[in-house]
């Protein structure tokens, strides 16, 4: 009696194992024809974009390619010292006149004969700018993230038009906010300034109130049980919880901002973008490398700083693989 009830239900349970089997075999076979389709696709409009690219440009790219790498030539120096004389500002025995040797005119006095060389004055603006900048944005990112968190903000509508303003800031490059301040205030470290805090407002506004929203509400809770104010629960309650990990996004905003001034001031924004560009455009190898020597040196002591630091303020742990 048991065996003629079991029989059946085995037949019915295999049968919808294998109506399963086939329909996933199914759906996974037509994933795949559009996967390749989609591919397919994406690539034939990246070739017919590329040829037409080609096609426009005065230079042809394809033909021009086998000479990407002639601007190495140029950028190697007669003299592998004039790298670092450029760098220290110290004359050259190479010098003609000419402005591809005139290390030592450059040289900012500070007292007798005492002397910042330039590029090193040229590297310290830029790292102030993206400074004051990350400042900036620190300073009125802060407050905009506690209304903007959906458990934290005083009111749904202030809530929305806090996040779209953040969402305004972000979306446009730093270098296009850029270009729009140097009309108004001049080109120098003043546009860049403006232009990299904005931006860093939007973008450390967004990190600090998606970690506004993971945070521990019983402190606030009680707080708001007690009575306190909505500017009482987010200075007692909540902003203890978080400063380390706002502290942190900071500090890897000020890694960002001093590319970002670099970049920036390649087109007018001050700093050791304005200089390296010219040295690239004029041709002056020595000056290139130094420049590129002294960008690269600043950047990695800058983000190793900032790691340790990062480390020390959140933990180890938060920097290992599934913590």
């Amino acid at each position: 009696m048991t065996l003629s009830v079991t029989a059946p239900s085995l037949t019915a349970s295999s049968g919808a194992t294998h109506q399963m089997t086939d329909a996933w075999r199914r759906q996974t076979s037509l994933r795949r024809v559009y996967t390749v389709l989609g591919v397919g696709l994406l690539l034939a409009a990246m070739l017919a974009s590329m040829w037409f690219a080609d096609e426009a440009n005065a230079g042809h790219f394809f033909d021009r390619l086998p000479h990407i790498l002639d601007f190495l030539s140029w950028l190697v120096p007669k003299d592998w010292n004039d790298v670092w004389r450029a760098l220290f500002d110290i004359a050259s025995p190479h010098d003609t006149g000419t402005q591809e040797y005139n290390f030592p005119l450059g040289r900012i006095y500070v007292w007798g004969g005492f002397y910042i060389p330039e590029y090193f004055e040229l590297m310290i603006t830029t790292v102030n700018v993206a400074l004051v900048s990350t400042f900036v944005g620190f300073i009125f990112a802060v407050p905009f993230s506690f209304i903007a968190a959906r458990n934290l903000t005083p009111h749904p509508a202030l809530r929305l038009v806090v996040k779209r303003f953040m969402e305004l800031l972000r979306a446009f490059p730093e270098i296009v906010i850029a270009g729009l301040f140097a009309a108004i205030v001049s080109i120098g470290p003043i546009a860049a300034i403006i232009a990299i805090g904005l931006h860093s407002i939007g973008a450390l506004g967004k990190l600090f109130y998606e970690i506004n929203e993971n945070i521990d509400m019983r402190a606030e809770e009680g707080l708001r049980a007690v009575g306190a104010n909505w500017f009482e629960r987010v200075r007692f309650a909540d902003l203890p919880q978080v400063l380390p990990n706002f502290m942190s996004y900071t500090l890897l905003r000020v890694e960002i901002n001093v590319r970002a001034s670099t970049i920036i001031g390649a087109v007018g924004g001050g700093g050791i973008g304005e200089e390296l560009k010219l040295s690239i455009s004029r041709g002056f190898g020595a000056k290139t490398l130094a420049l590129v020597l002294l960008l690269f040196t600043t950047i990695f002591i800058i983000d190793q700083f900032s790691a340790w630091l990062r480390r020390k303020l959140v933990g180890e742990q938060a920097f290992m693989m599934g913590a």
